[in-house]
């Protein structure tokens, strides 16, 4: 009996999906499809997963989504997880959704369904609140149009892999469902910006804590520490081992505790400290430099940027 595989066929109509070189599975390209009720939140939780690095579309028309994913690659800098809203908003395209589905399964490629749902009432109080009609309701009633579009979605719910009621969930409380679906919680996590600066070319617009480390001795009043900066290591161990130095990153790490935890529970996913000295070249950027090793240590997902260091 033969082994090899069957060909791949694509419903006509359907642009083909190229033929690659099977890939590992852990390695393989994710796609995403956002459907559902229009009001149940699908915006939202586009903008959700745009916070964790998918590349997001709203409003495709289905028979392009077989153009993406053909463009899709596991490579670095590629677009390896898409995410697609597809809703009523598609007007007739919407019908072809189902057949594009099962040409991407047919080609190789799997992807999950996301339906967002939530009941008849809630529906209507939403709409209400923006004051817009439904995509669906025409010369009918709010209520028409809601109850036509559920039975355009019975198919495509049926074939939902994730289902989340959103009647009872207010912003935060979707966002967190939508990552816990789609990432099981492993990249539910604050991202932190640990910013140095020189006060004498402003306070960073963007900071949500600020810390003043000009309480330490400054390096450039020693000769042969002036030219260099915090990332090298004489002035790094010079500030370090200031009197008060290590104690404040420790004190301080530790104050930040609640406030990152807080931020989680309130659904803010960035958070940047800015650190500042003088000039932003010596006592901040070795400061930044330790205090993002500190909280690294405590687990957290941290980035440093110098912004001032080279200036003038």
């Amino acid at each position: 009996m033969s082994t090899e595989p069957p060909p791949i066929t694509v419903p006509q109509g359907i642009p083909a999906l190229e033929a690659v070189t099977p890939t590992p599975r852990g390695d393989l390209p994710e796609i995403l499809v956002i459907t559902g009720m229009s009001g149940a939140g699908k915006s939202r939780a586009a903008a959700v997963l745009e916070d964790l690095e998918w590349y997001v579309v709203d409003n495709l028309p289905p028979r392009l989504l077989t153009h993406l994913a053909a463009m899709m690659t596991p490579s670095p800098g590629g677009i390896h997880r898409l995410a697609a809203v597809v809703d009523v908003r598609g007007r007739e395209f919407f019908t072809d959704l189902i057949e594009v589905i099962d040409s991407l399964r047919a080609a190789g490629l799997d992807y999950r369904i996301l339906y967002l749902d939530a009941s008849d009432p809630a529906l209507v109080q939403r709409y209400e609140a923006v004051r817009r009609p439904h995509p669906l309701q025409g010369e009918g009633t709010l209520l028409d149009g809601i109850a036509e579009e559920r039975v355009l979605l019975d198919a495509i719910r049926e074939r939902a892999d994730i289902v989340i009621d959103t009647t009872e969930l207010n912003v935060h409380d979707l966002a967190r469902e939508v990552r816990l679906a789609v990432s099981g919680g492993a990249e539910d996590q604050l991202r932190i910006n640990v910013l140095s600066f020189g006060f004498k070319y402003g306070i960073p617009l963007d900071a949500d804590h600020v810390v003043d480390v000009r309480f330490l001795s400054n390096p450039y009043w020693i000769t042969e520490l002036r030219h260099l900066t915090g990332r090298d290591e004489p002035v790094r161990d010079y500030v370090l081992e200031l009197d008060g130095a290590r104690l404040f990153i420790d004190r301080y790490v530790e104050a930040l505790e609640p406030v990152l935890s807080g931020y989680m529970h309130e659904d803010k996913r960035y958070a940047t400290v800015a650190v500042g000295c003088t000039g932003g070249k010596h006592r901040s950027v070795a400061i930044s430099e330790a205090l993002a090793g500190a909280l690294r240590e405590r687990g957290q997902r941290v980035v440093v940027t110098h912004r001032d260091l080279g200036r003038e």
